[in-house]
């Protein structure tokens, strides 16, 4: 899972693409009543006039002409509320029609002398050039519409929970245990040894929420663009042939699925507010804000650059009022929607992290340990297909009997996947197809655990 930096790319000027398919994902489905309705005027987007011509004027600046169509699209605006800015930045003389087709429709207009001297002074202002944000009161409103907590939720059954997890041989105990967690919406945490297996786990709830949301690219705050959109975490929405179907959707919104954002020790304080990107003059939210209406997952607890305590007393808080205030780089706090299904993962005791009162407001402590026999060697068999490689019974059996248990390191989900790295490893550089065998094994155990850790397999038979 990738983790998430402080770099974000900036919002592309491309055409609405595709999201990955996914089981249960309701993209197919009507997607009219999770989009906003298209604003008709400028009044319809809740923006300021002056606001909306000034984003016309700077997009059009050093494009010489401009097709209405092109306009349009950078903009993510409806043809009639860029036709109504153009018609005043005609008639004050700042734009001018260069050509005209056939339709009305197949305008190209450009700017004069006075509109080019107007873009530089709404430059000066502002250096954003892109879609058209929505009002923070829109977007707050979106995001509370889509919480998983409101009562008409979707929530995750144990059909679902037993298909999600059927692969990571967690205990039937377990698994209900994190039912519950995730049924009850609050924040829970799972401790236990390093290699047990708690990210992967944490990061696997993404795909019970498959459903989609609408997400908008950039929200004003303020007089501020913040960029919300990236294209790394919140999945493409729909391809261009999808367009005839939500000409009445507003644009400004993109269709995505539910994200999951990942954040371990490179956390720092820094990374918890708004941050400037000079270049575009816009404001970029933090990865908390990001997973909104997500999975927002913090790994490895009490290892950040920031204190967990101060990171988890803010985002606890944030939870229950369902806002975070977060400051801009020299200047003011804006308080910001914050509604995330939150996850923590640590390797450490949860009392050695966190003080009482931070625990508390944790619902559900679940602890991640070694598999069982048979999680263990389910756990093999499912790494030996994805790797393409026929596992074998006398090998399973050295593995766990003469290596694990007498050397006493217990069955943690991360060794089937890092032996077979290794086996395959080996096999590449010997020039062969790679094989789960008794030999391949040792050699892998060995050169993860040092020379002597793994017996000679020749001498098993007089050992045993």
């Amino acid at each position: 899972m990738e983790v998430l930096t402080a770099s974000t790319p900036a919002v592309p000027d491309v055409p609405l693409g595709r999201l990955p398919a996914a089981p249960g994902n309701a993209l197919e489905a009507d997607h009219a009543p999770v989009l906003p309705r298209q604003p008709r005027s400028v009044r319809d987007t809740g923006l300021e006039p002056r606001f909306v011509t000034g984003l016309v004027v700077k997009t059009m600046y050093g494009s010489g002409k401009m097709a209405l169509s092109v306009l349009t699209g950078r903009l993510r605006l409806s043809i009639s509320v860029v036709r109504e800015v153009l018609q005043g930045l005609v008639a004050e003389q700042q734009v001018e029609v260069a050509w005209c087709g056939d339709s009305d429709i197949d305008v190209h207009y450009q700017l004069t002398a006075f509109g080019q001297r107007a873009a530089t002074e709404y430059l000066a202002e502002s250096r954003y050039v892109g879609p058209a944000p929505v009002t923070l009161d829109a977007y707050r409103a979106m995001v509370e519409q889509q919480s998983l907590r409101q009562p008409g939720a979707l929530r995750v059954t144990p059909a679902a929970l037993r298909a999600v997890l059927a692969d990571e041989g967690v205990e039937p105990a377990v698994r209900d245990l994190i039912g519950a967690a995730l049924h009850s919406h609050r924040p829970l945490m799972l401790y236990g040894p390093s290699g047990s297996g708690k990210t992967t786990l944490a990061c696997k709830f993404a795909r019970l929420h498959q459903d989609p949301i609408a997400l908008p690219y950039a929200v004003l705050v303020n007089h501020e663009i913040v960029q919300i959109y990236d294209p790394r975490l919140h999945p493409a929405p729909l391809p261009p042939r999808a367009m005839e179907e939500r000409r009445s959707c507003d644009a400004r919104w993109a269709l995505c699925q539910r994200p999951l954002v990942h954040v371990g020790a490179e956390l720092a304080r820094d990374m918890l507010e708004l941050r400037l990107d000079t270049a575009s003059g816009v404001l970029r939210a933090p990865p908390h804000l990001l997973a909104n209406n997500g999975l927002l997952v913090l790994d490895d607890v009490g290892r950040q650059r920031v204190p967990a305590g101060e990171v988890l007393h803010r985002w606890l808080g944030a939870l229950e009022t369902g806002e975070d205030h977060v400051a801009v780089p020299g200047g003011a706090t804006h308080a910001l929607p914050f509604d995330v299904s939150l996850v923590l993962a640590t390797s450490l005791a949860p009392e050695s992290v966190l003080d009482e009162s931070c625990l508390r407001r944790i619902g559900y402590r679940i602890p991640v340990g070694p598999l069982s026999e048979s999680g263990y060697r389910a756990l093999l068999r499912r790494q030996c297909r994805l790797c393409g490689i026929e596992p074998d019974e006398g090998a399973m059996d050295y593995l766990v009997n003469d290596l694990h248990r007498r050397t006493r390191r217990p069955l943690l989900a991360a060794w089937p996947h890092e032996l077979l790295w290794r086996i395959a490893d080996f096999a590449g550089f010997a020039g062969h197809a790679p094989r789960f065998d008794v030999d391949s094994v040792a050699q892998a155990w060995s050169s993860l655990f040092g020379a002597k850790a793994a017996p000679d397999p020749s001498n098993l038979g007089e050992a045993r």
